[in-house]
């Protein structure tokens, strides 16, 4: 039954498709184009305006964090008490944040320092030891990591054992993907539309001016959990997200239209807002928006959206009354989106033993 509602419902969209007509232009107040026009009818770039951004960057991430490193899930440990053979052993921490090391039973380690579970040990130790003294070295860090994904040479997940700025992210990860033949890297990688994403937001960052024009300014400090994505200029996709179907990338055809993209989608879902669907344009540095009324172009009363390469179409999931706060929420939900699935693409299975068990290290 709902396969053939999917198909029910992309049925009608297409069949409305034909009965779309030409209406007055709809603007709204920080509307930055037209996109009912066809794209070589659009008004010229300089009077577009973009979205004001809701901040810029700190001179805190800028600059590297002067905490002491604090211990975390996953984290790898070489352990010995000082002066008694044998001792020397190499944990890592379990998932519940504890770590296991000789005769001293479950220590909680995630969020200490190295010196503070140093002698958290010598603590526990010394119903066993007389007056141990514990010397802790961090061998292995993978409880900070951040994903460098997209147009890269070798794409996926990174630690942060030190502190780490974007460049040298991406030069963990190989550098920009080039081509064979020209040895261009500008034609793979569109740094226009790449950005980096932190705990759900997409940061204020110009890569463009970053990476191309050596724009130190926009080089800030990684940090756990980070996700840079560098797209490929190549593919040209149209992202179709939020309150429909089925959520997807739709790979860009001359005449890719709205209704086109929500029938590739399977349509709709049913709590979507379909009075204020958002079409955002333009690079992540400086991004576009304009609200279409969908259930208008289906009815038709207005006429049907010509898409462009990068375009994302998010449907909301609910009425909004003020557009540009309402913008950010759908930009940092589509960012979101795209990185985790290109990250779920990139993962690679970490081979080794279940963590928090400890191994003898040979003298």
């Amino acid at each position: 039954m709902e396969g053939f509602r999917m198909i029910r419902i992309a049925s009608i969209i297409l069949c409305f498709l034909s009965f779309c007509v030409s209406a007055c232009r709809h603007t709204q107040p920080i509307d930055t184009f037209d996109p009912r026009e066809p794209a070589d009818q659009m008004t010229p770039e300089e009077i577009f305006q973009s979205v004001q951004k809701p901040r810029t960057l700190t001179a805190a991430e800028l600059q590297p964090s002067v905490e002491p490193y604090r211990i975390g899930v996953g984290d790898w440990l070489e352990i010995e008490i000082t002066g008694i053979a044998g001792t020397r052993s190499r944990t890592f921490v379990m998932p519940d944040g504890r770590l296991y090391y000789d005769l001293a039973g479950g220590i909680q380690a995630d969020g200490l320092t190295v010196q503070e579970l140093g002698h958290a040990l010598e603590q526990a130790l010394r119903r066993d030891y007389t007056s141990p003294s514990v010397n802790v070295t961090l061998r292995e860090v993978r409880s900070r990591r951040a994903w460098l994904l997209g147009r890269l040479n070798k794409p996926g997940l990174y630690p942060l054992s030190q502190p780490t700025t974007v460049l040298e992210g991406i030069s963990l990860a190989g550098g920009l993907f080039s081509s064979r033949q020209s040895g261009s890297t500008e034609e793979l990688a569109d740094l226009g539309n790449s950005f980096v994403l932190r705990n759900g937001e997409v940061l204020p960052i110009d890569l463009m001016a970053l990476i191309k024009e050596g724009d130190m300014s926009q080089n800030i400090y990684l940090k756990d959990g980070d996700y840079v994505y560098l797209p490929s200029s190549l593919s040209q996709n149209v992202h179709v997200l939020g309150a429909v179907m089925q959520p997807q990338a739709i790979g860009y055809k001359d005449n890719l239209n709205l209704v086109a993209a929500m029938a590739k989608a399977m349509g709709p879902s049913r709590d979507a807002n379909l009075d204020k669907v958002l079409i955002i344009r333009g690079s992540h540095s400086a991004p576009k928006v304009a609200v279409v009324d969908f259930k208008a172009i289906l009815a038709g009363k207005a006429t049907n959206v010509e898409l462009k390469p990068f375009d994302i179409v998010w449907v909301p999931d609910r009425p909004f009354k003020i557009l540009e706060r309402y913008f950010w929420v759908a930009f940092n939900s589509a960012a979101t989106t795209i990185a985790v699935r290109e990250g779920s693409n990139s993962v690679e299975t970490i081979d080794g033993v279940s963590p928090g068990i400890s191994f003898p290290i040979g003298q």
